[in-house]
């Protein structure tokens, strides 16, 4: 039964991986794979009582992950709908291509960690087309906003979808994660930047045509302001709201979702029903990526039957023996979340690693935020972000690999350095 549940996961894994070749979207083969994979758990296994109750209790845990990811999503959308990102975006104004790479750049970084590091690139590379007339000087924005978005979601709680799964799963805490792969994850985002700042030296920006159309917003600046404001405010209040409470985070969003429904019906109470169609959080939830979250349920429960049947604590044991220390082992996970996804990776090691033998903020559990979170800036399709950009800007594959892959190992690397050295330095 093991081998033929680990071929299963295998042959999900690499249909996964080579989404785009086969044409076959992840969706559809993580969904069969977790579908056959309980199939062959609990006709196999024989006891079905015990199998009904373990696949109930990794919904729970799967389901936890899902409404919290649903309500940042909405939240987000919300914020979009009415021009709310507008606030940072019209305050970018620079005439240097290098003075703007930076500026982008940081920007980028601190806005993935309190939004996400999916939506970060798509309202940052939307920007640069506002800004940027030239495809070539778009492109090399486009790899800095991947390699800074992807840097940004693994110092914080809420920025990256793996640095999420850990905190609800117990294995970092907010506080911790953010003191302790902050500094990795800046060193990370800035030796790229430097390069590719020298490269763009002495450049001006040339910018598009203005269309007039574009200026003809919506919404009031007020409007605008409020929900930026409030969106903003409940994305950063979830952390504050689990400490206080110990309540899991997706309560949290789902409480400030609320509050933000609400402040939208008040708003927009006087308008026609045509005039705040586009504006409601109903209208929100119709945008919101649902192909994404339901890849997330199909690979989180696939990957709980190889939990359930003590294959991964067997693969901890093996690679412990194999190779021997965390670092390196931790090291190869990011490596490979630059091939794979890094979502199903993550969630492989949550169940190869016992919290007993290893404990919340444990060495373990911070570097594998920031080695997974940002490996996968390596190639372009080792993240959300990546895929992203790759779509957005028609990046080809290869013209990542010859411009930003080096870039985004260099600042790979450079942050693990800076990482264990830290951690020897405090512990």
């Amino acid at each position: 039964m093991l081998i033929l549940l680990v071929v299963i996961f295998v042959i999900a894994y690499a249909a996964i991986a080579l989404e785009h070749p086969i044409k076959i979207h992840k969706t559809a083969s993580a969904l069969i794979g977790a579908g056959l994979l309980w199939t062959v758990y609990a006709v196999m296994s024989g006891d079905h009582h015990a199998v009904g109750e373990q696949l109930n209790e990794s919904l729970a845990a799967t389901a936890q992950i899902i409404f919290f990811l649903m309500g940042a999503m909405t939240i987000v959308e919300v914020v979009d709908a009415h021009n709310g990102f507008e606030v940072i975006t019209s305050r970018i104004k620079t005439t240097k291509l290098s003075t703007l790479m930076w500026l982008v750049g940081f920007v980028t970084f601190f806005l993935s960690s309190v939004l996400d590091n999916l939506t970060t690139t798509i309202v940052m590379i939307s920007l640069m087309k506002k800004l940027l007339d030239k495809h070539d000087d778009r492109l090399f924005f486009a790899g800095i906003i991947v390699i800074a978005a992807n840097a940004g979601g693994a110092w914080s709680p809420i920025g990256d979808v793996t640095t999420t799964m850990l905190w609800i799963g117990g294995q970092i805490t907010s506080l911790a994660i953010m003191e302790g792969v902050f500094l990795a994850a800046i060193i990370n985002m800035v030796v790229p930047l430097m390069v590719t700042a020298y490269i763009l030296k002495g450049r001006e920006v040339v910018s598009p045509p203005k269309d007039e159309d574009s200026d003809k917003l919506q919404t009031t600046p007020f409007e605008r302001n409020l929900m930026f404001c409030m969106g903003l405010g409940t994305l950063i209040a979830v952390p504050i709201f689990k400490t206080v409470t110990h309540l899991p985070p997706f309560m949290g969003i789902l409480f400030g979702l609320g509050i933000l429904w609400l402040v939208g019906n008040l708003v927009h109470r006087n308008k026609t029903d045509d005039e705040k169609e586009h504006l409601t959080l109903v209208h929100a939830l119709t945008k919101i990526d649902m192909g994404s979250i339901v890849f997330f349920i199909g690979i989180l429960l696939a990957v709980s039957t190889l939990e359930h049947t003590h294959i991964l604590t067997n693969l901890a044991g093996w690679l412990d023996k194999v190779v021997g220390r965390q670092d390196v082992i931790v090291t190869i996970i990011g490596l490979a979340s630059a091939i794979v996804d890094n979502v199903p990776l993550v969630a492989a090691s949550m169940g190869m690693y016992s919290m007993a033998q290893y404990p919340p903020d444990s060495f373990l559990w911070e570097f594998m935020a920031y080695a997974a979170g940002t490996g996968g800036s390596i190639l372009i399709i080792g993240s959300a972000a990546g895929v992203a950009a790759m779509g957005l800007e028609k990046i080809h594959f290869f013209w990542y690999v010859k411009r930003i892959s080096g870039l985004a190992l260099i600042g790979y690397f450079a942050g693990i350095a800076v990482y264990i050295v830290q951690y020897k330095m405090f512990h």
